[in-house]
């Protein structure tokens, strides 16, 4: 089975060559479903409910995990409380540590030129 790359986002476009998925469940679904090489994340969603570090907490419940993942919220502290449980994750090896995990702040309207070339030059 080949590998996918998703972006989980209910505001941004994703980038050329990732699977686009704007809720919880969906990437929930996704990540069941498929293997998957780079899973890019934001916090803040429709839902007000159903948060992005609400998903990474599933994850790790559910050993559901990429072999990349990148949260790309802009909201800083969000995308830092999302970052810090991956990272106890791996230290209290709940999630393996050879899984890359970074933060990479997308802004919400324009990708100044080469700004998602991090994407590009990772699939």
């Amino acid at each position: 089975m080949d590998k996918i790359s998703v972006f989980l986002d209910d505001y941004r476009r994703e980038p050329e060559g990732y699977v686009l998925v704007q809720t919880m469940d969906e990437c929930i679904k996704i990540l069941q479903n498929y293997e998957i090489e780079h899973l890019s994340l934001d916090h803040d969603l429709l839902s007000k409910t159903r948060n992005g570090y609400m998903l990474v907490q599933k994850m790790v419940k559910q050993k559901l995990f990429a072999n990349r993942i990148t949260i790309h919220s802009a909201n800083f502290v969000g995308a830092k409380a999302m970052y810090n449980y991956l990272k106890q994750a791996q230290m209290n090896l709940l999630m393996p540590r050879s899984i890359e995990v970074s933060i990479r702040a997308l802004p919400l309207h324009y990708f100044p030129p080469g700004y998602l070339q991090f994407y590009k030059e990772t699939m």
